[in-house]
């Protein structure tokens, strides 16, 4: 039987031969270099023969004050010695539904991941470490708003999780963003979290993956980076997108305008030395879906749309990385909490450039069930052909993660030989216009939680328009196209 390396060689063989796209011609290049790359010299990031897979978490949201009997020794105490503390609790189940993530779900969560990390040469988390209302919380416990206190005890929440993280999955680098609560204001990062959590990531979740001083200087100047975890041929850029969102309420232009110019020049130059990207970012373009399905008047119209990133700096950013759809192999985001996918350019028709997966939270704050992924990557490519989720249903509190659906099988019958986001432009018509897969799409959104999901015959069609409609006149007048 022919691997997928096989097939996919051969159908690039045939592109090459043939003709195609430039982005299909490109790719097939790509393809081949690596798979002749790894046959003389092994592949970085093992794996099977055929594949190798990348695991993927996001928006914990940890709130160490789930307990506030253990507040005094946990200000008290290093970071190192938390867990004791914790183990200490008398809660010893899950955080519910409308909660950050506790120490039982932490541990649950980091659990399954190391159970089902495989040869998974990286791990990727697209941000939010911290727990929503983390310095009022802290300032109601302390009993007085002492901010370098805070900013102390949010500091070893930080090292005590990223330390936790690493106990469990080993001497495999961590690829971060940052959030909008990973921060000492809860909005966005701020200079002085910058500067004081720098050396925590660097040395317990990057390491050599990057220069030391290089991360140091554009993470200290506005929380983005580049890596190379697997070596010379992949560069993972980390923007922080939470300085362009709409939760950022001064002007901070200079910032963001720097890290733009920097976002071209880096992907130029992994364009220069024949490098895939992995491009990682916390809030997406487009807009807050869950939040937009609110605003509809009773005869299902839409006048207004909650967006999320400001409206120039998100056209400047997709300017830019439309420039780069043969550098460009994968997107990441978080920030929703839930199982999305955006094309970010809305292309009519749609091509498989500009897809974002958005990874599920651990967190169950917006009343999601915990979930991570698990993304499938042939060997010799950086793009993936599919992932599988895991979830923790909180009604049945299952004692560990279990596997919940699987990319193809759930909406392709298990068999596809594209890569995953040529199967996403097929997916999106076939939303429209097939229940089965309408109605699991909306299941998978809140990871499995029927009981408190928000989709609904009447508000669908926010939720479907969200995906390829960037801007708030494009998705006023994709949802109001057939009133």
């Amino acid at each position: 039987m022919l691997s997928y390396d096989n097939i996919a060689s051969l159908t690039c063989i045939s592109i090459l031969r043939k003709g195609g796209s430039v982005s299909k011609i490109f790719r097939c290049i790509i393809f081949l270099a690596l798979a002749c790359a790894c046959l003389t010299c092994g592949c970085g990031g093992g794996g099977s023969n055929n594949s190798y897979p990348v695991v993927v978490f996001t928006d914990v949201h940890f709130n160490p004050f789930y307990d506030p009997t253990l507040f005094q020794s946990l200000n008290s105490a290093d970071a190192s010695e938390w867990a004791n503390i914790f183990a200490t609790s008398s809660t010893s189940e899950p955080s519910a539904y409308g909660q950050d993530t506790n120490f039982p779900l932490l541990i649950l969560a980091l659990s399954s991941i190391k159970q089902n990390l495989g040869t998974s040469p990286v791990i990727i988390f697209t941000g939010d470490v911290l727990g929503h209302n983390f310095a009022q919380t802290f300032f109601t416990l302390n009993g007085s708003q002492d901010i370098p206190a805070m900013e102390a005890f949010a500091s070893k929440t930080l090292t005590f999780f990223t330390q936790l993280v690493k106990s469990y999955v080993g001497n495999i680098s961590v690829m971060f963003v940052l959030g909008n609560a990973d921060s000492y204001t809860g909005l966005a990062p701020d200079s002085a979290y910058l500067s004081n959590t720098a050396e925590i990531y660097y040395s317990n979740w990057i390491g050599a993956t990057a220069d030391h001083q290089t991360f140091l200087s554009t993470y200290e100047a506005g929380g983005y980076y580049s890596a190379e975890p697997l070596g010379p041929n992949l560069m993972v850029i980390a923007l922080n997108t939470v300085a362009l969102s709409t939760l950022v309420l001064e002007n901070n232009d200079a910032q963001v305008q720097a890290e733009l110019a920097w976002l071209d020049s880096t992907l130029a130059a992994a364009r220069a030395a024949g490098q895939q990207v992995w491009l990682l970012m916390h809030v997406p373009p487009g807009a807050y879906i869950g939040q937009t399905a609110t605003q509809l008047d009773p005869s299902g119209h839409l006048s207004a749309a909650t967006m999320q990133l400001k409206p120039d700096y998100q056209e400047s950013l997709l300017q830019i990385l439309s420039k780069y759809p043969d550098v460009i192999a994968m997107m990441l985001g978080g920030h929703t909490h839930m199982d999305e996918f955006r094309n970010i350019f809305g292309d009519a028709p749609l091509t498989s450039s500009g897809f974002l997966e958005i990874t599920p939270g651990i967190t169950p704050y917006f009343d999601n069930n915990p979930a991570f992924k698990i993304y499938t990557f042939p060997t010799g490519s950086f793009a993936p052909v599919g992932y599988k989720s895991l979830n923790y249903d909180l009604t049945t509190q299952p004692g560990q993660f279990t596997p919940y659906y699987t990319f193809t099988t759930a909406y392709f019958g298990g068999f596809m030989q594209e890569l995953l986001d040529e199967a996403l432009v097929k997916l999106y018509p076939e939303l429209a216009s097939d229940k089965t897969k309408q109605a699991r799409f909306r299941t998978h959104y809140y990871s499995g939680n029927d009981s408190l999901n928000q989709i609904t015959d009447a508000n669908w069609k926010v939720f479907y328009c969200g995906i390829v409609e960037m801007t708030e006149q494009g998705l006023i007048d994709c949802v109001n196209s057939s009133l």
